[in-house]
């Protein structure tokens, strides 16, 4: 059924709780993740800089690359300790383009997102992640209630 789950990653609690249920279901059914994690790479005194103004919800945009990879291990550990077979994408750019990219090229069945950021303005002056996934998925897409 999802024999093939793709799931975004940004190091936060809201991104570990869908790495989590993602993680679980595809222990359950026999799946394989995919695991995605968006970054912008920046120079370091711009980075010093953007991370101090940035707000949470933006912060994969001032990750360097280094940050990336090292979330990407943190949360494939953990999924391959549960015995779940991972495979990792760092990708430059958008969080959602990232995520909606590897679904499509890796033939995904299901996208596993959080739901931070679907409510109130914000979503309309800066999109969210899973607004964006969910709209232009090329599977099915669980939105996992994590606030």
């Amino acid at each position: 059924m999802f024999g093939s789950i793709v799931v975004g990653t940004d190091g936060s609690e809201t991104a570990g709780e869908a790495v989590r249920q993602a993680t679980e279901l595809a222990k359950a059914i026999g799946g394989r993740v995919h695991l995605v994690s968006a970054f912008e790479p920046v120079g370091s005194q711009r980075l010093r800089e953007e991370r101090a103004e940035a707000p949470d919800d933006m912060q994969w945009a001032v990750n360097e690359r280094e940050d990336v990879d090292a979330t990407l291990r943190a949360a494939s550990e953990k999924i391959e300790e549960a015995g779940v077979e991972v495979d990792t994408y760092a990708r430059q750019g958008d969080p959602a383009d990232a995520i909606l990219d590897v679904a499509e090229e890796q033939g995904a069945d299901l996208i596993v997102v959080g739901n931070k950021g679907m409510t109130g303005a914000k979503r309309f002056l800066l999109g969210s992640v899973p607004n964006k996934v969910s709209h232009h998925a090329p599977c099915s897409v669980m939105i996992i209630r994590t606030t």
